[in-house]
């Protein structure tokens, strides 16, 4: 039987046939030789992609301890791709296997450890990989392997870097109990992996919120300080313009002026008035003790300060929603975001150390124009008890009146103001409305377990303060009216003009806001702004310490 090659078939299949017996025959030994592969031969392929099933998922996760904690993410991940490899496509790893790898090796610039995501030692995987793609059954078997790990090492990374290694509601010394960013990492891990769009910057490996990602440069910034020997010590007697003693050349040195060495000029006077508003301080340009004290911090105790700080900002929500507010507590600032920029930024007062405002979140519903102040019952008995045991017409002197729960008065006189005890004491002391009431003329309620709310306040001079720590935990807002306008400006018959009229009654007048608005009370000692200046304040309520054991502990 005459052989012919495969090249010279399919040219006889395209001519005029001389000989059928010939054609005949060689299609015979084709049948045999190619198994009816056609005229065009197919390249060799490595075969089907293997695939994995939940049983293997949760097998390979529940025999590694350092990956068990990520079982739910990964049974949710594999199901919803389908059960089939996530970091590989034919065989080959994707883009993405070293994009991880990368942030994983550079966790430290997040003030992460880089050893805790080392779960694997993928170099050696993926060289025993390389080796073994000749045979087909142990390549299946490590490409498998190798895509649960990075899947797992993901999840580790992923849950630090987007949701914070310290959890709050397990750690309730941190004292936050904001809204929880509620991060779904499958659905994060399907976006980076190009099978799920998302809005969020996941597939770039990125930071959820901007404030974060310049916390992030400030780091990097004060590290690069901290490896040059930090800064120098300055006098804590302080210094003023026009000093010429070899201190100003180390002021020079720490605020990184150019000049002559020895001058307190011009230059260096506003580099000092820079450093104070950074730092909260009044700008005078004098080097202080209280500034040279700040000056005087150490780098290393700024770089944990920043850490920490770069933490919180795991914790908050990814959205924010277009319009909230956001009060910084150490910072004593209000601000008012409207379709996501700032519409207002006011001062406000926050509580004493001995009665901190609390950490969280929740919806404002109501503007109240001349409100009552009901006087929270630790301070009936701290601050009023004793007066009214002495003299009970005090109460109306002060323009008070006590209620019961149905808000009938109660002859002050009939208490027994000397051993109140807050389970028996069935009664309400209220402020009536007033230009001396504590809380002003406006309040806004966003409805709490905490009782705590934004106010006015009869004692405006305390906004000329600095450091404004005088409440017993609301928060006082500097500009009332000016907040109630802007937040009553979408309902008929309600401007300024309305607004004074209806606190000129003295009677007190609830009015419900047309929607909701997210108020978040947060707690940032540090930030960096769009200019990338660092700002610092101090912990007020010593919770950096608190979150500093704590994370540096897990580190």
């Amino acid at each position: 039987m005459e052989v012919i090659s495969v090249k010279e078939f399919c040219m006889y299949s395209t001519v005029k046939i001389a000989n059928p017996k010939i054609i005949f025959n060689s299609i015979a030994v084709l049948i045999v030789a190619v198994g009816f592969a056609g005229c065009k031969q197919k390249p060799q392929t490595a075969g089907p992609q293997p695939k994995l099933d939940s049983l293997s998922v949760i097998n390979y996760f529940k025999s590694d301890p350092q990956l068990k904690g990520d079982l739910v993410w990964a049974k949710q991940f594999y199901y919803e791709h389908g059960y089939e490899l996530g970091w590989f496509k034919d065989h080959k790893p994707l883009a993405q296997v070293n994009k991880l790898l990368t942030v994983i090796k550079k966790a430290g610039e997040e003030g992460l450890n880089p050893e805790t995501y080392k779960v694997r030692d993928f170099d050696k995987l993926f060289k025993e990989l390389e080796a073994a793609k000749k045979d087909t059954a142990e390549r299946n078997k490590l490409e498998k392997e190798i895509d649960l790990s990075l899947s797992g090492t993901y999840f580790k990374w992923a849950s630090d870097y987007y949701r914070g290694i310290v959890i709050p509601k397990e750690n309730r010394d941190v004292e936050w109990d904001v809204k929880r960013n509620k991060i779904k990492l499958h659905k994060a891990l399907l976006s980076v992996l190009g099978t799920r769009d998302s809005k969020y910057p996941y597939a770039e490996f990125k930071p959820l919120h901007p404030e974060y990602e310049r916390l992030r440069l400030a780091l990097a910034k004060y590290r690069e300080i901290a490896a040059a020997g930090g800064w120098p010590k300055l006098p804590e007697t302080g210094l003023k313009p026009n000093d010429n003693s070899a201190s100003v050349a180390a002021l020079r040195k720490r605020l990184a002026v150019e000049g002559q060495a020895n001058v307190y000029n011009d230059t260096l006077v506003a580099a000092v008035k820079n450093f104070q508003e950074q730092n909260g301080l009044k700008p005078t340009g004098k080097v202080s003790a209280e500034t040279a004290k700040l000056l005087n911090i150490p780098v290393q105790q700024r770089i944990k300060q920043i850490i920490i700080n770069m933490e919180r900002w795991r914790w908050i929500p990814k959205d924010f929603g277009q319009d909230f507010f956001m009060v910084n507590i150490p910072e004593y600032t209000l601000r008012v975001y409207e379709k996501g920029k700032q519409a207002m930024k006011m001062k406000v007062i926050v509580g004493k150390t001995m009665n901190s405002t609390p950490i969280f979140s929740d919806m404002l519903e109501y503007v109240v124009l001349a409100p009552y102040w009901n006087v929270p019952f630790n301070i009936v008995k701290e601050e009023y008890a004793e007066k009214f045991s002495n003299d009970p017409s005090l109460v109306e002197q002060l323009n008070m009146e006590v209620i019961d729960n149905n808000e009938n008065p109660v002859d002050p006189a009939s208490i027994d103001w000397t051993s109140l005890d807050e389970s028996s004491f069935k009664y309400i002391l209220r402020k009536k409305p007033g230009p001396k009431n504590d809380l002003g003329n406006v309040k806004f309620i966003f409805p709490n377990k905490n009782n705590v709310y934004l106010h006015d306040t009869p004692h405006d001079e305390l906004f000329t303060q600095e450091k404004r720590g005088f409440s017993h935990g609301c928060v006082r807002v500097e500009k009332p009216v000016e907040l109630a306008e802007y937040l009553l400006r979408k309902i008929p018959g309600w401007n300024r003009s309305q607004i004074m009229s209806t606190i000129a009654l003295n009677e007190e007048k609830f009015v419900a806001l047309k929607q909701k608005i997210p108020v978040y009370l947060v707690y940032f000692t540090a930030w960096a702004d769009d200019a990338g200046n660092v700002h610092f304040r101090e912990d007020i309520y010593g919770h950096d310490q608190g979150l500093i054991n704590k994370y540096f502990a897990k580190l």
